[in-house]
């Protein structure tokens, strides 16, 4: 008994008012967390399309080195495990008729995601 007469005398517990405002300090505290993770999550999304992309196309590419000489190139099958990519390729005869320029165009959901560009020599 004399204890729970200390404590309200010495006054030592927390008021109503600083538990209103630790809690108000740890919820904004943990919604620039959660908007973080958010960020964090949508840029790593979106690096791995890129990536992705990036390793399709210049698999792409490879593949049209590799092949003779042509006026035009139709593209290799991506693998079915890099569902919504699409690959086109696109050449443009240059005023020597010897070089080529070839992009790649690497679509993801209907959406351009990167070109690739390069030059072949008959």
């Amino acid at each position: 008994m004399k204890r729970w007469k200390l404590l309200i005398k010495g006054e030592k517990g927390f008021t109503f008012m600083e538990v209103i405002i630790s809690i108000a300090l740890f919820g904004i505290i943990g919604i620039t967390f959660a908007q973080g993770l958010s960020t964090t999550s949508k840029v790593l999304f979106t690096t791995d399309i890129r990536q992705t992309a990036n390793n399709l196309a210049s698999s792409q590419m490879e593949s049209i080195k590799n092949r003779p000489y042509a006026p035009e190139y139709s593209a290799e099958e991506i693998p079915p495990e890099y569902n919504g990519f699409d690959a086109t390729i696109t050449t443009l005869p240059l005023e020597d008729e010897n070089i080529q320029r070839v992009l790649v165009t690497i679509d993801f959901n209907d959406n351009e995601v990167l070109t690739l560009e390069d030059y072949k020599v008959r």
